[in-house]
């Protein structure tokens, strides 16, 4: 009776969990040729993929979340999908060229999300892209909303000028990262000190930066720098990111796990550095930590100590390296003060010789982790190659010999030519001249030999 009850519980589980798929997948349109025809009337979240791709399948039921979501709330944008094997013309006129593609249609314009591929993340994205392009903050009530929502967001400060067609512009190209909003002086909080107007603001770690055209460059550039929260727990996908910025990441490189005073003292010293010194600093820096060398290790093409401090400018992968260990913040600050002035030698780097030498040692980490996931997988991928080259090796010396061989034939009956061709010279010139009559010579019988001998 038992087994009969936990028998029943699990069927009406699985039938629970496969309604609950196929519910999901009802929010989540199949896309054909069609879709190019009738996509501008409505704002779509599109995702491209390929059946045989393994990191689509992973996406498949977050996707249906995702759509199931947007349903729930409301939202005007259309969740689809879109076989890109089988409709590869239209999956190549969005510019789609691999597996799986986020992109969100609106009008004319395609949006590309570059996010982590998490339910909401991806929501996230379609909510402010499909939005207002730059959202007005009527109210104090209302920035003060904002600044609780979201971590990081831009706002512009005035009336019209080039400044806010600068801004536009950055913000039609951006929005896919950030939120831009507009507002007038008399909303702005009571802490925020102007000293010309118009302005562009970042808000973000509690404070606020100020663009300056003079320090800051191109507006655009300035807010790419600047759209990233000030410390930062790292991963490989946010170093990528970090590497359109142009400035120097500071990592503690620790062990999560590993409970000892050293990893969490160098944490708290780069978090510290990072807010006390971010008015220094912040134009130059990006701080945080990673748990694990892993993904260091391939950048450094070494073997980093954890835990430990390192500095990467991740847009030509080059690294700073201190001889010794960070000791406290004071420390900390004298390290990133001689990278600036140039006192501290760059290692690694982008030339010919580098990315040589990453080659080898990325051929080596591939076939280290072979033989140490699968050793009988490592020795057939690799035994097999070397066997096939054994043979043809073999083969061309054999033919080497071969041919030797015929050469020798060939140099020995070119001798003999010659020779035959110098006993005919010879015999030539013993012959008469033209003059004198020519005796022919003839050979005696063998009988009447012998009898002149006896």
């Amino acid at each position: 009776m038992a087994a009969w009850r936990s028998w029943a519980a699990l069927r009406l589980c699985a039938t629970v969990v496969l309604l609950d798929m196929v519910v999901c997948k009802g929010f989540v349109e199949d896309l054909d040729e069609s879709f190019k025809e009738n996509r501008n009337d409505d704002i779509w979240l599109v995702d491209f993929y390929a059946p045989w791709c393994g990191h689509c399948k992973k996406l498949e039921p977050i996707w249906n979340e995702v759509g199931l979501e947007m349903k729930s709330i409301g939202s005007p944008v259309k969740v689809g999908k879109m076989d890109a094997t089988s409709y590869s013309s239209i999956a190549s006129e969005f510019g789609v060229r691999g597996y799986p593609t986020i992109k969100l249609l609106k009008g004319d314009l395609a949006y590309n999300y570059r996010g982590p591929r998490t339910k909401d993340d991806i929501i996230e994205f379609a909510h402010r892209v499909s939005g207002a392009l730059i959202r007005p903050l009527p109210s104090q009530q209302m920035f003060e909303h904002m600044q609780k929502r979201h971590r990081v967001f831009f706002v512009y400060i005035g009336g019209e000028s080039p400044l806010k067609e600068k801004y536009i512009d950055a913000a039609s190209e951006l929005i896919v990262y950030t939120y831009f909003f507009s507002a007038s002086e008399e909303v702005v909080p009571e802490y925020v000190t102007l000293k010309e107007m118009p302005a562009v603001l970042v808000f973000k770690d509690e404070t606020y930066f100020v663009y300056d055209e003079y320090e800051d460059g191109d507006l655009s550039a300035w807010i790419n720098r600047e759209r990233f929260q000030n410390y930062l727990a790292m991963d490989g996908f946010l170093l990528y990111e970090l590497g359109d910025t142009g400035k120097l990441v500071a990592l503690a490189v620790i062990d999560e796990k590993n409970t000892s005073v050293e990893h969490a003292r160098l944490k708290s010293i780069i978090q510290e550095v990072a807010r006390d010194y971010r008015d220094l600093f912040h134009r130059d820096f990006q701080f945080g930590h990673m748990d694990g060398n892993d993904y260091i290790n391939t950048l450094l093409m070494d073997e980093l100590t954890v835990p430990t401090v390192v500095v990467l400018n991740t847009s030509n992968q080059q690294y700073f390296l201190l001889d010794r260990q960070i000791k406290n913040v004071e420390d900390l600050v004298q390290f990133i003060n001689n990278i600036l002035d140039g006192t501290v030698e760059a290692q690694g780097g982008d030339s010919i010789l580098q990315r040589l030498k990453r080659i080898v040692f990325d051929a080596k980490s591939t076939i280290v982790s072979i033989f140490k996931s699968s050793p009988l997988m490592g020795c057939f991928l690799f035994g097999l190659p070397l066997g096939v080259i054994s043979i043809m090796c073999y083969g061309i010396y054999t033919a080497d010999t071969d041919g030797g061989y015929i050469e020798e034939r060939y140099e020995v009956s070119k001798s003999e030519n010659e020779n035959q061709e110098q006993i005919e010279e010879s015999k030539e010139q013993q012959e008469p001249s033209s003059g004198e009559s020519v005796v022919p010579t003839v050979q005696e019988p063998k009988d009447v030999l012998e009898k002149k001998k006896d």
